[in-house]
């Protein structure tokens, strides 16, 4: 009967100890982030993908298998701030033309958290001025960035208040200014210059009064320290989705965004993607 008991014993230990290697095995799976690599006239560049920004993550993967970045150009070019690519439209796009506005007939809805922020080599989503701040069908960043002081991410803050503010004010569900937001929206087709100015002065200004009752946001001080010492692009925070990182290839970065670039911000000299591909 001890023997048996025994016996029981161990298989029970055995057991748990399989148990707790599945478990762990789950957990890793759950961890592991999903890389892509980017093949470039400049040199390659590898990429991982947050699983807390998925709506981004599985977009982009679903582009870079259907080959949808091949031959696309980096098309915008901001020494010490970033690098853009992804506007289907570059792909045969003579020298002289003006590129940013192609994109697929899709939004992406926005997704922050504080893993991500705009530290240098952060991947980020590009987007047009929507009030929702949903993202690029296609069109992502890679930021160069450069290093702050204590004085800069005070201007950056500032700046990330004014457009949370503005935010929350073109959000609002109070019909009145739903309806003036409307009609700013639509300024271009349907009313004067001098109503323009006149619905940005009202957005402003119920933006100030926002920013007086509301709690101000704060660059948390690991991101400060990293804003500090690596640098980045802080001032885009809460305001463009950042859905991940470069892992390899930040020379090559550096070596595209230091492209002579025209009057739009397009490198004189064609940088292509050659291919991308999804990495174990």
């Amino acid at each position: 009967m001890r023997k048996q008991y025994t016996i029981l014993m161990l298989a029970a230990l055995v057991l748990l100890a399989c148990g707790d290697k599945q478990k762990q095995l789950v957990e890793l799976e759950i961890e592991v982030e999903t890389k892509i690599a980017i093949q470039t006239t400049a040199g390659n560049i590898v990429l991982k993908l947050y699983n807390e920004t998925p709506l981004h993550r599985d977009n982009i993967l679903k582009l870079v298998k259907g080959k949808r970045y091949d031959s696309l150009l980096f098309h915008r070019v901001i020494k010490n701030f970033m690098i853009q690519a992804g506007d289907p439209e570059s792909k045969n796009a003579a020298s002289d033309v003006m590129l940013g506005d192609g994109d697929l007939p899709y939004t992406i809805p926005a997704e922050f958290n504080s893993k991500a922020f705009h530290k240098r080599g952060a991947l980020g989503a590009a987007r047009n001025g929507n009030i929702a701040r949903a993202s690029s069908a296609m069109q992502f960043y890679i930021v160069q960035g450069r290093v702050y002081t204590d004085s800069t991410l005070q201007k950056a803050e500032g700046r990330i208040n004014n457009w949370l503010a503005e935010n929350a004010v073109v959000n609002a569900t109070d019909q009145e200014w739903v309806k003036i937001w409307a009609a700013f929206a639509s300024e271009k087709r349907n009313i004067s210059s001098d109503s323009i100015t006149l619905l940005k002065s009202r957005i402003d200004s119920l933006a100030g009064i926002y920013l007086e009752t509301a709690s101000m946001y704060r660059i948390p001080d690991i991101q400060r320290e990293v804003y500090k010492n690596e640098g980045g692009a802080a001032h885009l925070d809460q305001n463009y989705t950042v859905f991940g990182e470069v892992i390899s290839g930040m020379a090559v970065i550096d070596k595209i965004a230091d492209a002579q670039t025209n009057a739009s911000d397009r490198p004189v000299k064609d940088i292509r993607i050659l291919g991308a591909e999804v990495i174990k």
